[in-house]
């Protein structure tokens, strides 16, 4: 019966199509791929298993599967590395303004692969707002490096066999996601982007971030075994690049084995910068214009950022921009103009009235109401928190859609300034026949952090010694029951909003006053910073009279400083 099956075949011109060629051309395959011995031995299994199973066999076509995927793999398959760091700086300067630390850890991972050629391929994790250039940095990593990118979006997946495989026993199972982009690559050192780690999912069918422990740790992912291909896999040579809004969703487990390198929202003139350099180009070109039918002026472009944006990133700016080109693309094709220049008068006509009212300073001090700085995914903003008192029985009332963190805060500022209401010349009796009310405006917008308790204490201290507070000053920091200021987050970000605002003095924690370093210059300028470690400090700074001695005193040290 094989013997007219071989007739039949020969006549039909499929003799090399048979089980016999097909196990041959596997074979020639595999050894090709150059895999390691232990899975040409694994292989080799698979393929005398071939000569016994029937062709027609289920079983068949899963083996054949399993073996092409080993002959596809980039088991010996490296991308040559540009090693000319002139060139490399060239490119990632080309593509991207600023983000002087990503490009200078990228410069000495250069350098260290130009020295020791052996070595193994970070896993970086770039943090910071939408829109600041996280993803295409990715890219341009890629073409400094001349490596092969890939961008695999980790947002809502929840199944980790997206990220290790199905085994072989499942129908229709396949590889997980890193196999089988590095097969489709060809390569085993590309440049693998893990967008949105910080939306990874987890239900009933496993947790894909844990999964990743493996694949993101440089000590074991040289033996990377995926459960469809089962057989160690060296990711060693791969550079992986994850990215995330947010740390507080990622695992610890998984946190600790990445590198964080911050990417802060930028500041107007950077914006301004970004649009001129990239964003106005991109955009004439998407449009079909000619730099010489369209021109922005650097005030249209101001307004646009100021009037129209209201973000850390640059999306919604390229958007706008996009929108008055198109305005503009328009009028050139109707060929009612064959030339137009940009101005603020222009971008309102074409963008319609102001859409984002910036938070402003406080223009008069008053009792109990406090400029606070507060960090949002979208950037810095300020906060006015208000705090009123009216006759009751010594309630207390928080609003403004705050978390409970921010509830906390409010709690330890009220309890901090009861225990010090003969520093403050404060009443004691004044608490018992009052209700206290803090609010928090923008009561739609939720809130949350400790970094208001310092706003919070100060606006009712403010309120009950009936003194204002000086309006051209901010202040962030968590308090202490004991009176301590202590460390925040998103001071960048808290002083852009200040910068915008038009605030003049800040008070920050003593312990950021390391930060200050990593600020722009533009924000140094224009912001006179005062660290405090003690609320004491803060009222001496933030009241416009002290009340009691021991703040005299204070206020006197602050002003020797």
């Amino acid at each position: 019966m094989r013997e007219q099956i071989h007739a039949i075949q020969k006549e039909l011109g499929e003799e090399e199509g048979g089980a016999e060629g097909q196990i041959e051309q596997l074979r020639k395959r595999l050894e090709e791929a150059k895999p390691p011995k232990e899975v040409l031995e694994q292989a080799e299994r698979e393929l005398k298993r071939l000569n016994v199973i029937p062709p027609a066999s289920p079983e068949f076509s899963v083996i054949v599967s399993y073996v092409e995927i080993l002959a596809d793999l980039p088991w010996a398959k490296l991308t040559a590395d540009n090693l000319d760091l002139n060139e490399a700086q060239r490119i990632l300067d080309r593509d991207h303004y600023d983000l002087a630390k990503v490009k200078r850890r990228l410069i000495e991972y250069l350098a260290v692969r130009k020295l020791n050629p052996e070595g193994r391929g970070p896993i970086l994790c770039f943090l910071g707002p939408p829109g600041v250039g996280k993803t295409s940095l990715g890219q341009s990593i890629a073409d400094a490096l001349r490596r092969k990118f890939s961008r695999m979006s980790l947002g809502g997946i929840r199944d980790e066999a997206e990220i290790r495989g199905h085994r072989r026993t499942y129908i229709g199972s396949m590889p997980g996601r890193i196999i089988q982009e590095l097969r489709r690559l060809g390569t085993r050192n590309p440049v693998i982007m893990l967008d949105e780690v910080d939306k990874i999912g987890a239900d009933f069918r496993g947790d894909p971030a844990s999964a990743l422990l493996e694949v993101l740790d440089p000590r074991q992912n040289n033996a990377f075994v995926d459960r469809y291909v089962d057989t160690p896999f060296d990711l060693s040579q791969v550079i992986f690049i994850a990215t995330a809004n947010y740390m507080d969703p990622v695992p610890p487990a998984l946190r600790d084995r990445m590198e964080v390198i911050e990417i802060p929202g930028y500041t107007e003139s950077e914006k301004l910068q970004i649009a001129k350099n990239y964003l106005v180009k991109r955009q004439l070109q998407e449009n079909g214009l000619k730099p010489e039918q369209c021109e922005f002026e650097d005030s249209a472009l101001v307004k646009i950022i100021a009037d129209y944006t209201h973000e850390a990133g640059v999306r919604e700016l390229e958007r706008q921009i996009g929108a008055v080109c198109r305005a503009v693309a328009a009028k050139v094709a109707s060929g009612e103009s064959a030339k137009v220049i940009i101005t603020p008068d222009q971008v309102r006509e074409i963008l319609g009235p102001p859409r984002y009212v910036r938070e402003t300073r406080l223009k008069t001090g008053k009792p109990g109401v406090v400029t606070g700085l507060a960090f949002t995914p979208t950037g810095g903003e300020i906060l006015h928190i208000e705090a009123t008192r009216y006759p009751g029985k010594g309630n207390i009332i928080l609003t403004g859609h705050i978390g409970e963190v921010m509830r906390e805060s409010a709690q330890a500022a009220i309890s901090l300034v009861r225990s010090r209401v003969d520093e403050l010349g404060i009443d004691p009796d004044a608490f018992k026949d009052t209700d206290i009310h803090v609010h928090v405006p923008s009561g739609a917008v939720p809130k949350d952090g400790p970094s208001a308790g310092v706003a919070m204490f100060t606006a009712i201290s403010s309120l009950f010694t009936n003194t204002p507070v000086k309006s051209d000053v901010a202040m962030t920091g968590e308090i202490t029951l004991r009176g301590l200021v202590l460390p925040i987050g998103g001071l960048k970000e808290k002083t852009l909003a200040a910068v915008r605002a038009g605030i003049e003095r800040v008070i920050i924690p003593k312990l950021n006053e390391k930060d200050l370093s990593e600020l722009p210059d533009e924000v140094k300028k224009k912001l006179t910073f005062i660290t405090a470690e003690s609320v004491d400090e803060v009222l001496a700074a933030a009241l416009e009279r002290v009340p009691g001695k021991k703040l005299h005193r204070v206020r006197e040290e602050l002003a020797h400083r």
